[in-house]
């Protein structure tokens, strides 16, 4: 069944469909599989070590925009910084941006600029996030098998990744523009 959305209040405002999400990148081994002659067995460096980034990101898969900032911390206080950081790159637009149900995004104290609403996906649904399959892309392209010495040097990685990515539109679009994004929403801007 096809969602409407009241968009009462925004005439002169263009409708900008976005999708938010966060992700925890660190230094922790996640192996993954590579090609080697036969009889040869790969080594890969592990790390024991559990800190951690959190990025946050939101796509517009219509137009393969990529927006992020990434954070010591996921919190309200950042969440609520990403959200002003977005509203004030799209001032000419009305976002509707759909997000999961984190804490972060249902707390009473997050401040949401006024060209933005939120709508949260169903509980357990991160497979109707487009978001998962940049940070897919990211750990695939920027860190498989990757011991980082530092946080910091996660971080840079991190920020090289993102940056190469949002500059890329087709990409960013071809990852996270599906049909049903478009199909399954009726956007009522009478």
């Amino acid at each position: 069944m096809a969602k409407t959305i009241k968009t009462e209040g925004v005439k002169g405002q263009s409708l900008r469909l976005m999708f938010q999400d966060e992700a925890r990148f660190g230094r922790i081994t996640d192996p993954r599989s590579c090609w080697a002659p036969y009889p040869i067995r790969p080594v890969v460096k592990a790390s024991l070590v559990r800190e951690y980034v959190y990025a946050y990101a939101a796509v517009s898969p219509l137009q393969g925009d990529l927006d992020w900032k990434i954070c010591a911390k996921m919190n309200t206080e950042c969440m609520g910084e990403f959200l002003n950081q977005i509203g004030k790159r799209y001032t000419d637009d009305f976002i509707i941006m759909i997000l999961d149900g984190a804490s972060s995004h249902r707390a009473k104290n997050l401040v949401i600029p006024e060209n933005i609403r939120l709508i949260p996906l169903p509980p357990y649904s991160p497979e109707l996030n487009p978001v998962e399959h940049i940070w897919d892309e990211l750990r695939e392209k920027e860190f498989p098998n990757r011991v980082f010495d530092s946080l910091r040097a996660v971080q840079v990685q991190l920020e090289a990744g993102m940056k190469k990515m949002s500059t890329n539109n087709l990409d960013v679009k071809s990852l996270t523009y599906w049909p049903w994004i478009e199909n399954s929403l009726i956007l009522n801007t009478t």
